[in-house]
């Protein structure tokens, strides 16, 4: 298996209504095929192809001094064009 690099992350808490607000941002810029993220100086700009995998994930997971911690993780996951050979051609 490859090497995996974190590029971005960022954690924060939101109201239910701002989370859903920045999450259709998301949705938007993904179908228009660009999405670029900041945070202070930080910034990563992706481009998504017109397949993508989707993979949806829900834990729980158990603590003595705050009970349950739920989660919901939504990933996408996609190969780059380069990586993609095409068939085997005589030269």
């Amino acid at each position: 298996m490859g090497r995996e690099t974190t590029l971005f992350r960022s954690k924060e808490s939101k109201s239910r209504a701002d989370a859903v607000g920045f999450l259709r941002g998301i949705a938007d810029r993904i179908e228009a095929g660009t999405l670029t993220l900041r945070q202070g100086a930080e910034e990563i700009s992706l481009e998504f192809p017109d397949q993508i995998v989707l993979e949806l994930k829900v834990e729980d997971e158990e603590s003595a001094s705050k009970g349950t911690e739920h989660s919901l993780e939504i990933e996408l996951k996609w190969y780059d064009k380069a990586a993609q050979s095409g068939p085997v051609e005589l030269g």
